[in-house]
């Protein structure tokens, strides 16, 4: 069988559901995992994305910040919700397909929104950097996400971290600055090796190649010395890593009227 899944900090789900629909018509995905919905699960556009197609849908949202969905074609077989730093600030889902969704072995998506960090990279001063940091190591120690041996696993999100020199426009110029200093890129490396996960992007494209999937809206026109990171992920489990037949990152999405400032990252598997 073959899953599309696709990731993409929406910032805003309901601001930009025209823009969610114009993706689902011409990509078509079977599951889109979404991060930033900012909204309380009430308030989230379910007849739309029902009249496009997304019948199953796992939410954890909360009002005008944070939320993660899971929308899909493909019913799932459970739900959950983990916190992370005490904290009850929606920042994961995940969900299992199984024999409802015609998959024989069960597969378990995890979709995360880790905290930005705010703009200083000092934990002693900036509550929100300590934040972040105690999140990374306690993805890390998180004993569901190491899976092992024939466990097929996904996680996907926005991770607000650029872990390697080229996933970001200057290596040099961003090691001080949060999401690329070497504290945070040192953590979520930590996570990925206790997960024995496989970074898709960086599995099918080579280090030496410029990768990004954010560009801040700081900037008047993004596309001038294209200056990105990369901040949204694709992990697969080990016993995954063969089943993967495509990654796309739609750059494009970026110049779309009133967009995110991330775009949609997607992978395909043949499970």
């Amino acid at each position: 069988m073959r899953l599309s899944l696709t990731t993409w900090n929406i910032n805003s789900v309901r601001l930009r559901i025209d823009l969610v629909a114009k993706f689902l018509k011409s990509a078509r995905p079977e599951v889109l995992c979404l991060q930033e919905t900012k909204c309380i699960d009430d308030a989230f556009p379910l007849k739309r994305f029902k009249r496009l197609g997304y019948e199953h849908v796992a939410l954890n949202g909360q009002k005008g910040y944070h939320g993660v969905a899971i929308v899909s074609k493909i019913p799932f077989e459970s739900k959950d919700i983990r916190t992370f730093c005490d904290k009850v600030d929606s920042r994961h889902i995940s969900v299992s397909f199984g024999e409802k969704a015609g998959i024989a072995k069960p597969l378990v998506l995890h979709n995360f929104y880790v905290p930005a960090g705010g703009d200083i990279p000092d934990p002693a001063l900036n509550e929100k950097f300590d934040h972040k940091l105690r999140f990374l190591d306690e993805m890390t120690a998180c004993e569901p996400l190491h899976p092992r041996g024939e466990d097929r696993h996904i996680l996907v999100g926005d991770l607000n971290v650029a872990p390697h020199e080229n996933d970001v426009w200057s290596h040099k110029q961003l090691l001080k600055v949060v999401s690329h200093t070497p504290v945070e890129t040192e953590k979520l490396k930590a996570a990925l090796a206790a997960g024995e996960w496989v970074d898709v992007a960086r599995e099918r494209i080579p280090m030496s190649e410029k990768v990004y999937t954010w560009w801040s809206y700081r900037s008047a026109d993004w596309t001038v010395g294209d200056r990105g990171r990369r901040l949204d992920h694709i992990w697969v489990s080990l016993a995954l890593k063969d089943a993967v037949s495509d990654f796309k990152i739609l750059r494009d999405a970026r110049s779309w009227e009133r967009p995110s400032d991330h775009v949609p990252v997607t992978v395909t598997l043949e499970v």
